[in-house]
């Protein structure tokens, strides 16, 4: 599976090391995900979800199942 972030779509993006007599060469930063187990009351069962840590505290904040609603209208999330 790729380190896609199934909530929100980040992904790794592509820029320069840079040293210090400022030469540059190609780098990846990949997106910090972590793999999570979250319960979801209304339906009564548990998912696994790789996410970002910026989901994450989305999560936290909003609900699982306001975050589940919001990632499914923008096409990121399917059931």
């Amino acid at each position: 599976m790729s380190r896609v972030c199934e909530l929100t779509g980040k992904k790794a993006m592509v820029g320069n090391n840079v040293s210090h007599a400022l030469n540059r060469t190609k780098r990846k930063f990949d997106a910090n995900l972590i793999k999570k187990r979250f319960y979801i009351a209304e339906e009564d069962r548990w998912i696994i979800l790789k996410i970002s840590t910026s989901a994450l505290k989305n999560i936290n904040k909003l609900g699982i199942s306001a975050v589940l609603k919001k990632a499914e209208a923008n096409g990121f999330y399917k059931k």
